[in-house]
């Protein structure tokens, strides 16, 4: 679990820092001048639309059914108070979008916890948790009048979780997809790796293969909300599940109602170009770590020298988990990438590399477990990745063409380039989106929020900040700090999107927030 952003829904009721938040230059159009003072909810610029009020919901048809003890069995960790109740219920929407032929349905689990009268969906990472169980670990951070006023509605994302999981990428080739070496060699094993995952996920997927995106998804929340009985759609998404509500306002502006966006990916339709900057979020926040670690004096010493080392080490001799998993460099550097990007965790990843240094890689290989290992209640999150994401583009490279994007991303990011270049060769026997998609920009929708990270290693930056530029509407406040998303880490950004959310004030266009 990624406890720091468990932790932020909490800190969204908890923290008061609106007074260290300071209006600065924005990158967007619309520019507030920093004068060292505290300038309030005025928003930057006057929206043509008019942030919506809560509501609540009218005639709902969702039928929720006790879920306890499937619920805390999935969570699978102590903690969960008795005090919360989970219930459960099943979304039905159309497999396809609009216009398309309808081939089949979807039957989606949902999520609801608390008593407030109105629903906020939390979407999440379509690498992280299933929404059901990110929303009940959410809750159990929650103070009590959070979930008086909001009922937190988690949905396993279609082919995630409970929702259909794709399951469909053979175990032995999960590890070969994420194993390119960090310092040398082309990616021509990834690709095999990514070919006999495609074949098999063609077959086992079939009709469902190429409905597995982003944008059908923004579709299952409008499925949701009307199942909700809710004129609008409030919601919260982090990562890529701020993409699944970025695409939500273009298809549906009119439903649109608060939204916070957390870490919106880079909107660029060439990949290549936004993972390099992908890499270079990583290396930073690498650099972040370091830092961290050398401020805390942890017993790792120097993270770059020991992570060269431990490659090294493995290279030479790579053992294998409990589960008969070679762990090899490539493995070792993405399960670093994972831990990176969970601020709250770098205490936890430094002790594992000093532990996998001296030969016992299992905390270490603890950070990669969510993608090699494969269960009903928990299925890998790599076939649904692999799936969304390359529904969602439409870049696919050679295998010569891959081999120089590595190269070159190994001289600019020793690290990570080779980490993050791999996953333009998982979507190389993807077929390629063919129906056209609206331009992107959501006009007609209310104000959004749109929050940024300086250091970001999964959604740096300029990617967020190039979303935004899209939509007509946003409303941007960036975090100079580090870690994959902002809130929950900076109160300033927490306490702007809780009184954007309860309160309904707008934040200034362009605020910084101190790390």
């Amino acid at each position: 679990m990624r406890r720091r952003r468990t932790r932020l829904l909490a800190a969204l009721f908890t923290l008061t820092a609106a007074a260290s938040c300071a209006a600065g230059p924005s990158v967007r159009p619309a520019l507030v001048e920093n004068d060292g003072k505290t300038t309030g909810a005025t928003p930057a610029r006057t929206p043509g639309v008019p942030l919506p009020p809560l509501g609540e919901p009218q005639s709902p048809t969702l039928k929720w059914a006790d879920c306890d003890d499937d619920t805390r069995q999935r969570i699978g960790t102590p903690g969960v108070p008795d005090t919360l109740h989970f219930t459960c219920a099943r979304v039905t929407a159309p497999l396809d979008a609009p216009g398309e032929p309808r081939r089949s349905v979807v039957r989606l689990l949902a999520l609801k916890v608390g008593s407030g009268p109105v629903p906020l969906v939390v979407v999440n990472d379509v690498d992280g948790d299933p929404g059901t169980v990110y929303a009940a670990r959410l809750a159990a951070t929650l103070p009590p009048a959070f979930l008086e006023k909001f009922s937190l509605i988690g949905l396993d994302r279609r082919g995630t979780g409970l929702s259909g999981a794709a399951q469909c990428v053979p175990a032995d080739i999960r590890h070969d997809l994420v194993d390119a070496d960090p310092a040398q060699g082309g990616l021509g094993d990834v690709l095999d790796a990514a070919r006999k995952a495609g074949q098999q996920c063609a077959i086992e997927l079939d009709d469902s293969q190429t409905a597995l995106d982003s944008w059908r998804s923004a579709g299952d929340l409008d499925e949701l909300r009307k199942q909700l009985g809710m004129e609008r759609l409030h919601a919260l998404g982090h990562g890529d599940g701020s993409k699944v509500l970025a695409e939500y306002a273009v298809r549906f502006p009119g439903q649109v109602g608060r939204m916070v966006l957390d870490g919106v990916p880079d909107p660029g339709t060439d990949t290549a170009a936004v993972l390099d900057a992908v890499a270079a979020g990583a290396q930073s926040t690498l650099d972040a770590f370091a830092a961290d670690c050398a401020a805390r004096h942890c017993a790792l010493g120097d993270p770059k020298a020991a992570l060269s080392a431990l490659t090294d080490q493995l290279r030479r001799t790579p053992p294998s988990t409990d589960e008969d998993v070679v762990f090899g460099p490539g493995v070792a550097m993405y399960a670093v990438y994972t831990g990176l990007s969970q601020r709250s965790r770098w205490p936890e990843l430094a002790d594992a590399i000093t532990a996998a240094r001296a030969g016992d890689i299992g905390p270490l290989s603890a950070f990669a477990a969510p993608v090699l290992h494969d269960t009903r209640a928990q299925p890998s999150r790599i076939d649904a990745t692999i799936a969304t994401r390359c529904n969602d583009s439409q870049t696919r490279l050679s295998a010569d063409q891959l081999d120089q994007v590595v190269a070159g991303m190994r001289g600019k990011y020793p690290q990570f380039g080779a980490v993050i270049a791999q996953q333009l060769a998982w979507c190389g026997p993807w077929p390629v989106r063919t129906e056209p998609l609206p331009a992107p920009g959501a006009p007609g929708a209310p104000p959004i929020l749109v929050a940024a990270t300086a250091t970001d290693p999964i959604t740096p930056q300029v990617g967020s900040t190039r979303a935004a530029d899209q939509m007509p509407s946003a409303v941007t406040i960036t975090w100079q700090g580090t870690g994959h998303g902002a809130l929950g880490a900076s109160s300033c950004v927490t306490d702007a999107a809780r009184a954007f959310l309860v309160d309904g004030k707008i934040p200034a266009d362009g605020t910084l927030c101190p790390a």
